[in-house]
């Protein structure tokens, strides 16, 4: 896919915003406690919702393999609602574009090194780390993948790098691909982005790597090899998706001088 009529960042934020609102027309009803909401973004943008997070929070792993249907984790539409907003967003397991939805720091912030991930403290969630070690006791490699980027996402990193540990050596080879990006995500997500932008430079050439190895170079301050990593994403992605909308997005931001 040629980039010679790539849109303008505006744009590209007109259409995210659109895409956010629109993907709310069906699905799981949110929780009662968090049916107001007041918007301080760029827009106002509804609730997202967690049908749609929860199909998007399976993108990736779908680029590696097939996925069996998968149950959500235990209180999955709290965690998509309450969620606090991203901007450096890894294409990973559990994760979903939408969450990248406060988008004035991403045009506002001059240094965007500053908006990368930190490490932060977690709430305990035992519920959803006894589900998640019971889905991996299973050993279907893309459920197992998914159960722990809900565990990502909830930021429960200790719980997610002990089942990763313990079940990595039983990975299949076919997915042991998927598996290195989900390890570069857990280590991107809790604040260790050195760490993590190293494993996406070495792993072998995937839509979730390209994706994540531009990303990360983007906030880590490396544009060139940004714009690069990115461009090879954004191509394999459909453009109907809301990977490839925020993937666009990452893009004209790191083509901007």
């Amino acid at each position: 896919m040629s980039r010679a009529t790539q849109p303008n960042l505006a744009e590209l934020l007109d259409r995210y915003i659109q895409q956010q609102t629109a993907a709310h027309a069906e699905g799981m009803a949110l929780p009662e406690s968090l049916g107001e909401v007041v918007p301080h973004d760029a827009a106002p943008a509804q609730p997202i919702d967690p049908r749609t997070a929860w199909s998007e929070a399976a993108t990736a792993i779908r680029c590696f393999g097939e996925i069996k249907t998968a149950a959500t984790p235990p209180d999955w539409p709290t965690l998509v609602v309450s969620h606090e907003p991203e901007s450096a967003l890894a294409f990973a397991a559990g994760n979903f574009p939408q969450l990248v939805r406060n988008l004035l720091p991403l045009y506002q912030t001059k240094d965007l090194t500053s908006l990368r991930p930190v490490a932060t403290l977690s709430v305990p969630a035992p519920a959803l780390v006894d589900w998640a070690t019971e889905t991996l006791r299973k050993e279907q490699p893309a459920q197992s993948m998914l159960a722990l980027g809900a565990l990502r996402l909830a930021r429960q990193f200790e719980a997610a790098d002990s089942l990763m540990q313990k079940h990595g050596a039983k990975v299949p080879p076919a997915w042991r691909g998927a598996w290195a990006n989900e390890q570069a995500a857990l280590a991107w997500h809790r604040g260790q982005t050195d760490e993590a932008f190293a494993s996406w430079q070495s792993q072998p050439d995937s839509a979730p790597v390209l994706f994540n190895r531009g990303m990360s170079g983007l906030f880590l301050g490396h544009r060139a090899d940004a714009r690069t990593a990115l461009a090879a994403a954004v191509a394999q992605l459909p453009d109907d998706g809301a990977w490839h909308h925020l993937g666009s997005l990452y893009l004209a931001l790191a083509e901007m001088e």
